[in-house]
């Protein structure tokens, strides 16, 4: 029964996103209370379905032999449904007051509540077909987010992501060939789906084709030197952007490297191996200089478009580590980073929204008009530093330990990386908070400046909250990146 629901819980946000410009709402508010509704329900078909996942395969379309688009409820994704079941609903209510007045609402809303039916089809996909298929879709379904404002700076920021984006899913196609033809199943497995004989015999060509793959789903993960469409996607409307840097499109694409790297190919055939440390190299690489451009940025969405550039690489850092505590922290940062990022974007746009200004130079003294907005802006950014207490402080706690356990002396690098990107996030962070509390002598924000209504606030104060929970609270959910790390879930 549980197969069925699995159905609903993809299908209903897809059907439904596509029925908002169909039904003849009346009122605003009632196209607004069918949206949440139908967000709303998803999510709680989504929490009943992860308690203890599910056992066997729900096969939905059979191709060829065992070819098939099908899904199953592992660890992992038990991880990133959860994630997205928590925080879509929230940016969803952030959005009605965002987009309030906008042009072309309707269509808006429907890409973005379909979006949250395809991410959902990546996380439960059980194969690397099924996940490929809803990859791409997701590709799809974000052009007219990104595109929304259609002015010239959006079509050419669309362009770039396409261009990337298809370039990657050609590299990524190239390693779903090579596992259906030398893997012993499409499943994923964790320890990989070869067997020894086949590595035996084609070792040399599986770790080049590892590499394509890493790099053909590394462009989602904005991992150098694909990363320079990350802040141009920034134009978006800053719901779509707090989703896109946060939850469903770079997380897709760190999701689908952990699949690729424990449960494909199997972190024994590649720990050790020149593919390995070229992994790490590109990792931390990514880690310093995401941070370094944040620093120089001076817009407010590109400059933290650029620090989710370098957190994702912390997530893809833990994973290259290639043991089951790296992969502990990749989780850890995966989820944790989730509920700071989008923190940080909601502020941002709350600030956006209340002055229709974009960057930090213009934030001073806005602190003071705007407590809530910059008092959540900030947990967001010493969780960010890792600030003991908060959540980031054990995501990176745990990255580090994985790292000098590890034993590899780039991951040894990494921790370094780590080092010298806390300093930095330091700097491109409290710059901000600086500026909105202790502005200059002669500089006042206008008084006429306040935080936004209950719909932008709640989401960002709750996720704020999390931020600050997670970090006090963290033990049994790193027991459950654990026993997702070890198989046992």
């Amino acid at each position: 029964m549980s197969q069925y629901w699995i159905l609903a819980a993809i299908a209903l946000p897809i059907l439904g996103g596509i029925g908002i410009p169909l039904l003849p709402f009346r009122k605003r508010s009632q196209m607004l209370a069918y949206i949440e509704t139908v967000v709303a329900a998803t999510s709680v078909i989504v929490w009943a379905l992860l308690p203890g996942g599910t056992t066997e395969t729900f096969h939905v379309v059979h191709f060829v032999n065992d070819l098939s688009i099908s899904f199953k409820i592992d660890g992992m994704s038990m991880v990133f449904a959860g994630l997205i079941a928590l925080l879509w609903p929230l940016a969803t209510l952030y959005a009605f007051e965002y987009m309030h007045g906008e042009a072309h609402e309707k269509s808006f809303f429907l890409f973005y509540t379909v979006t949250y039916g395809i991410t959902l089809g990546i996380a439960f996909a059980s194969d690397m077909l099924s996940m490929y298929f809803f990859y791409e879709l997701l590709t799809l379904v974000t052009v007219p987010l990104v595109m929304h404002t259609l002015t010239r700076e959006a079509i050419l920021a669309v362009r770039n992501y396409l261009y990337v984006s298809i370039g990657g899913a050609a590299f990524a196609l190239m390693g779903m060939i090579f596992l259906m033809v030398y893997g012993d199943t499409c499943e994923f497995m964790l320890g990989g789906v070869f067997s020894a004989d086949t590595l035996a015999r084609h070792g040399a060509l599986l770790r080049w084709i590892y590499l394509f793959s890493f790099m053909g789903f590394g462009v989602k993960a904005a991992v150098f030197p694909l990363s320079g469409w990350l802040p141009q996607a920034g134009v978006a409307p800053t719901p779509v952007t707090a989703l896109l840097h946060a939850v469903a499109v770079v997380n897709a694409g760190a999701f689908a490297i952990i699949r690729l790297t424990y449960y494909s190919f199997g972190t024994d055939f590649l720990r050790g191996s020149w593919v390995q440390n070229l992994c790490l190299i590109f990792t931390v690489f990514t880690i310093v200089y995401g941070c370094s451009r944040a620093v120089k940025e001076s817009h407010i969405k590109r400059r933290l478009a650029w620090s989710t550039v370098s957190n994702l690489s912390y997530i893809l850092f833990g994973a290259a580590v290639m043991t089951p505590q790296g992969l502990v922290g990749a989780l850890a940062h995966f989820v944790f980073h989730g509920f700071m990022k989008i923190t940080s974007f909601l502020c941002a746009g709350a600030f956006m929204h209340q002055t229709g200004k974009s960057f930090v130079y213009e934030m001073d003294g806005m602190g003071r008009r705007m407590k809530l907005v910059f008092g959540a802006f900030t947990v967001s950014a010493l969780g960010l530093m890792g600030v003991p207490g908060l959540a980031g402080f054990i995501s990176k706690w745990n990255l580090t330990e994985a790292a000098v356990n590890s034993g590899n002396p780039l991951a040894y690098l990494g921790v370094a990386g780590l080092m010298l990107s806390a300093l930095l996030t330091a700097i491109y962070m409290l710059s901000i908070v600086r500026r909105a509390f202790f502005p200059p002598a002669d500089l006042e924000a206008p008084a006429a400046v306040t935080d936004p209504g209950w719909q932008m606030c709640l989401p960002l104060v709750l996720c704020a909250a999390a931020t600050v929970v997670l970090g006090l609270f963290s033990a049994p959910l790193i027991d459950f990146f654990r026993a997702v790390a070890l198989g046992t879930l």
